[in-house]
């Protein structure tokens, strides 16, 4: 496999989402950014360094926003965040920074979720990570642009920045881990096309790392060493809706629902309450979750405090084996390359129930349907295996039971390796039709 194949296959794959939806002039949205934010008073414009120096001096928090600029996704929330005179206030208590590419992050101090255009990290001075921000609400609607979970994140944010550095052990668990590679562009998949800066002399969008490439910089790591892409990078920054939770998209982490007999349901955890820490970790944000979640175990235990009815209730959420596999990862960016790592450079839907009696197919059996098959590169794999669209896929490997595509994905990465051709069963036109799927 040649990982360094994916990346410009995932952008002509991604052409076909809704979500890689972007304004027409890319190149000139990105220079009009440069042109209106650089000499901008609030906002410090690219200079991560130099906003640490000013949390030092000032003593203030360090917010950096990430923004993926020709993105639609996002737009919303961040034209307020620029332009509401309501974020004011809570804006001039910290040291502001803006970045528009991910060329030269500090991979140590950037951990976030890599497929939002839209992510924020709070810091204090010395580089402690207070929390995280990013919306998939606003991600899925680039109209939106309501900025109350956001204000949230940032008086949460200015409360832990108040107890610090006594609340210092609470933080631990928020740090980032090591990484293979201190920055995104020397990951041998970006290293070859893409410098530390942006060319501003030449193409400019040609020359900018996104920030869903990092996270394909990381699976095509492993992947090109011949092992399992890691369970965590499969599933990123998971929902806690895969443990029974539903939350509140304008709050910080307040429970709107609870799935009966789910994992939360059984921890006790009720509609209304609030989550004022995870795994002993303070919240800002929903992201704060989903970070959490990220780096938690495959199986254990999570022990969480409530706010119910203004007094505090303490509960363990356990972790059952494979809870990540409940991921839907079917509109993260990040997903299309690893259809072209499973799947050939296919995108697959489970059939439904009422379709399956026609098709003479169980509840209880696998039924993906081929809803798009690539035509370009490692995506085009499929196709030359003989795999069409509207093929129902019945069989692969050794699973024959009913799955979702987003737990097939995770399977196959896991437990086969590129270079491997799995025998596979469709149905075609009624009729049995035996291939083999190549992994990559």
């Amino acid at each position: 496999m040649k990982p360094s194949h994916f990346l410009p296959a995932v952008l002509l794959a991604l052409s076909v989402s809704v979500h890689a939806a972007t304004v027409k002039d890319r190149e000139g949205a990105v220079r009009g950014e440069k042109a209106k934010m650089e000499n901008d008073t609030r906002w410090n414009w690219s200079d991560i360094d130099g906003g640490f120096r000013l949390a030092k001096t000032t003593g203030k928090p360090l917010l950096v926003v990430l923004r993926c600029v020709p993105c639609l996704s996002c737009a919303g929330i961040d034209a307020s965040v620029l332009q509401e005179p309501e974020l004011v206030p809570l804006l001039d208590q910290f040291v502001c920074v803006r970045v528009i590419n991910a060329n030269a992050l500090d991979l140590a101090k950037f951990q976030f979720d890599y497929d939002l255009s839209f992510s924020a990290i709070m810091f204090n001075g010395d580089g402690t990570i207070y929390g995280r921000y990013g919306s998939w609400l606003h991600q899925k609607d680039p109209l939106n642009k309501t900025t109350a979970s956001f204000k949230k994140a940032l008086d949460a944010t200015l409360a832990v920045h108040k107890g610090y550095p006594a609340n210092k052990a609470t933080l631990t668990g928020k740090q980032g881990g090591p990484t293979p590679y201190k920055t995104p562009v020397e990951f041998p998949t970006l290293a070859a096309k893409y410098p530390s800066k942006l060319d501003w002399e030449g193409k400019v969008m040609q020359s900018c790392v996104h920030c869903h490439m990092v996270g394909d910089a990381f699976r095509a790591h492993y992947r090109s060493q011949n092992k399992p892409v890691p369970v965590e990078w499969i599933y990123p920054q998971p929902s806690i809706e895969t443990l029974g939770i539903t939350l509140a998209t304008d709050d910080i982490a307040k429970v709107e629902a609870v799935a009966t007999d789910s994992p939360a349901a059984k921890a006790g955890v009720q509609t209304g309450d609030s989550f004022m820490s995870l795994n002993q970790q303070p919240l800002v944000s929903i992201a704060d979750v989903s970070w959490i979640l990220h780096r938690s175990p495959d199986s254990g235990s999570l022990p969480a405090t409530l706010q119910r009815g203004g007094k505090e209730t303490a509960v363990t959420l356990e972790l059952p084996a494979g809870w990540r596999l409940k991921s839907d990862i079917g509109k993260r960016a990040g997903t299309w390359p690893m259809r072209a790592m499973a799947f050939g450079g296919m995108k697959m839907d489970d059939v439904p129930d009422e379709e399956r009696a026609t098709l003479g197919l169980n509840k209880d059996q696998m039924a993906l349907r081929i809803m798009h098959v690539g035509q370009w590169g490692e995506h085009a794999k499929a196709k030359q295996a003989g795999f069409l669209k509207d093929d129902i896929l019945v069989e692969v490997g050794d699973l024959k039971q009913r799955i979702t595509e987003s737990t097939i994905i995770g399977h196959l990465l896991q437990h086969h390796l590129p270079g491997e051709k799995l025998p596979a069963v469709v149905l075609r036109g009624g009729k049995r039709v035996e291939l083999k799927l190549p992994q990559q």
